[in-house]
């Protein structure tokens, strides 16, 4: 959790030591707490006007406590007047590859994506008590140091993508756009909103890592069947190949007035290749 309060103070929650530094060295305040433990949480009472909640809800079940505990500690005095939360496009569920706007039913197929669903309900309850809550469903993140290695790290394992039709449309965003959006929305995002955070590039699967493959001058992944990746690939992986959907992000450009850096998934990893050769 990032809050901002007066004299635009900028804190960060976090249960790891090692983070601490590292926040001071950025020039943010490190407050110490677990969204797992609210007892930990009870000095962020009072504390912030604007609070950006990136937490992911636990691996397991189907709600989410560690958004009803944060709720819980920011309603004991003085509650924020504006609350961003980070959620995801996989709420949407399978959409055949439609393309979806904010106004879509939500379908949670998973069960992560039903924990950030009660999670998105809880802070919607919560809203409507007079606190400026506004949602984000981002879509996959790519760029800067992420957690994986990204594209180049995914094409060097080799693992194979389903064929065409079976191939999924993905939706991706870049880290830094990711940021700027976030920022933005603290200041701007209307109460009770919903914004689909992502790019314009409407790619499946298979052709984001085609391109991510001739940008660096790597060999493009093979492609099996749908029968086939049933039998090589994990279940989760499986999860992700199920879910088809081309985002809309019109409220993202024209309410939060966000001008993406990387329009499309080529600026963006041809931004990435030239911060790695550099």
């Amino acid at each position: 959790m990032q809050a901002l309060g007066r004299g635009r103070r900028v804190l960060a929650l976090s249960s790891s030591p090692d983070r601490l530094d590292l926040l001071r060295a950025a020039g943010v305040v490190p407050l110490r707490g677990n969204l797992d433990d609210p007892d930990s949480l009870a000095r962020l009472a009072g504390l912030a006007t604007h609070v950006l909640h990136l937490a992911p809800p636990p691996p397991t079940g189907v709600h989410d406590p560690r958004t009803k505990a944060l709720v819980r500690a920011l309603a004991r005095r003085s509650p924020p007047r504006t609350l961003i939360y980070i959620s995801t496009s996989g709420v949407y569920g399978d959409c055949g590859g439609a393309r979806v706007s904010e106004t879509r039913p939500l379908a949670p197929a998973t069960p992560r994506a039903r924990r950030r669903a009660d999670a998105e309900a809880q802070l919607r309850r919560w809203g409507r008590r007079g606190i400026r809550v506004s949602l984000l469903r981002v879509s996959g993140i790519y760029g800067g140091n992420r957690a994986g290695g990204g594209a180049r790290t995914r094409l060097l394992r080799r693992q194979p993508l389903p064929q065409e039709p079976d191939d999924p449309y993905v939706n991706r965003i870049h880290a830094d756009d990711l940021a700027r959006a976030c920022v933005l929305a603290l200041w701007r995002a209307r109460p009770q909103r919903v914004y689909n955070v992502c790019d314009l590039s409407h790619l499946r699967l298979g052709e984001y890592f085609d391109l991510a493959a001739d940008l660096l001058g790597l060999a493009r992944l093979p492609r099996i069947s749908l029968a086939q990746a049933r039998r090589e690939l994990t279940p989760e992986f499986l999860s992700f190949l199920a879910e088809s959907r081309r985002l809309m992000a019109q409220r993202m450009q024209e309410e939060l007035g966000l001008k993406l850096n990387y329009p499309t998934a080529r600026e963006g990893l041809r931004a990435d290749l030239g911060a790695q050769r550099g």
